[in-house]
């Protein structure tokens, strides 16, 4: 019974998207223009069609995060600084894990990388090149969180505690996410899907969905570890482990060394990106805690963003790769049917999660914004932030490519943490405007 539930809904969600498609289709496309156009949107249906299936899954897992969110009301008052970590601790396993899937997408588009689970140094070195990032980056967050605390004077807990917590709940989701970014990338291509429209989000959304259940074990753990002797020796160990790594990284040979070179400095970045999000989101707590629905939104509307902007990412990737387009300034035709499909989605998938966050409000008995508030909010949020990130996702694809930098392990992290940093701010003003003009 659920099963065919999920097939009917998906069916009318895919059928909606390709209805919404063909309307702008219509309105951008007018008769006088011929076929001269037509060109744009040829073959966007599948594209369409994957990308729905995919960003509705995204949807699913994304509520599950938001709802384990909303009820972290405790965790968050009893951990003071918590929520600084939280969306850089969410946005590095999406860009560490779909920057590894878009890698996996590329060369097995370009053939270097069969879909069969055989070992291969290409596989082995980006296995082991997403296990020092994450190693190397929880222990950056943690300093990072930290100080960003200090800088701005919010409560927070100690240092130790937040490396701890961060490092524990890297090491948690790592063990969960790399199988499965090979997985997906594999099998999805295998069957004749691109794992361009696939892997990158269904990753970036099961990172939210296992980073906040990660996170909230590690502050068990941490609880736990009373003993501070035994708290600053872990703290020592994991410095000592992402000093090693780092060393590892720039020294090695071959696709690591490469991998950790451009990657590192663009995740240091991402981060920075990720804490200014959560140090945003900590100094509006008290409207958060009072309006769990928007706790609830958060992950599903910054998840949602930086899938949609990680799709376009991973396309233009592989499109520089393929050499379909050319890292040119001006947009190609290729360029911008990748536009249309894009608003296309957005158009679609916004007021969905604005609806879904409030059904999750209402079904646990927190106090909500009402439907038409909330789905106004996500969508108005989410038109804003698409209008932007098409641009910056292109440039930042268009450029890396330029200046001889592999896309793969530029785009999609730096595109989805700028999505992200930019969603808590556009997310936090327009609710405050809607709540002042249609609640107060």
């Amino acid at each position: 019974m659920i099963r065919h539930i999920t097939h009917i809904l998906t069916l009318f969600i895919v059928n909606s998207a390709v209805l919404i498609f063909k309307k702008i289709q219509n309105f951008f496309l007018p008769k006088i223009a011929g076929n001269r156009l037509s060109f744009l949107f040829s073959g966007s249906r599948s594209i369409i069609k994957e990308g729905t299936i995919a960003l509705f899954i995204c949807a699913l897992s994304g509520l599950f995060a938001g709802i384990i969110l909303g009820n972290m009301t405790y965790f968050l008052e009893a951990f003071p600084g918590l929520m600084v970590l939280i969306p850089g601790a969410i946005d590095m396993r999406g860009n560490i894990f779909g920057a590894l899937g878009s890698r996996l997408g590329s060369n097995l588009h370009i053939g270097t990388l069969s879909p069969e689970f055989k070992r291969s140094k290409i596989l082995s070195e980006n296995i082991l090149s997403s296990l020092i990032l994450t190693v190397v980056l929880s222990v950056f967050l943690a300093f990072l969180a930290k100080g960003f605390c200090i800088l701005f004077n919010f409560e927070s807990i100690s240092l130790v505690d937040f490396t701890l917590i961060s490092i524990f709940a890297g090491l948690i989701s790592s063990i969960i996410l790399l199988p499965l970014t090979m997985f997906i990338a594999m099998k999805s291509f295998e069957n004749g899907w691109d794992p361009d429209n696939v892997t990158t989000p269904i990753i970036a959304a099961f990172g939210d969905l296992v980073t906040l259940p990660s996170l909230v074990l590690s502050v068990l753990l941490v609880s736990i570890l009373s003993n501070m002797t035994l708290k600053f020796s872990i703290f020592l160990i994991a410095i000592l482990f992402t000093t090693l790594g780092i060393y590892y990284g720039i020294t090695a040979s071959g696709e690591i060394k490469k991998i950790i070179r451009q990657s590192t400095p663009v995740l240091f970045v991402c981060s920075i990106l990720g804490v200014s999000a959560g140090g945003f989101l900590n100094n509006s707590i008290s409207t958060l805690l009072k309006n769990p629905s928007l706790l609830t939104l958060i992950p599903l509307f910054s998840g949602e963003s930086g899938n949609i902007a990680s799709i376009l990412g991973s396309r233009l990737s592989s499109a520089l790769h393929s050499g379909l387009i050319k890292p040119v300034l001006k947009p190609e035709k290729t360029t911008i049917r990748n536009f249309l499909v894009i608003i296309v989605l957005a158009i679609l998938t916004y007021p969905i999660i604005g609806f879904l966050a409030e059904l999750s409000s209402v079904a646990f008995g927190n106090e909500g914004l009402g439907f038409f508030n909330l789905m106004l909010i996500s969508t108005i949020s989410g038109m804003f932030l698409v209008g932007v990130m098409m641009f910056a996702v292109y440039y930042i694809s268009t450029l890396s490519y330029k200046n001889g930098l592999d896309p793969d392990n530029i785009v999609v992290p730096i595109s989805t943490s700028i999505a992200d940093s930019i969603s808590s701010l556009i997310l936090i003003n327009i609710t405050l405007a809607i709540i002042h003009i249609f609640v107060s």
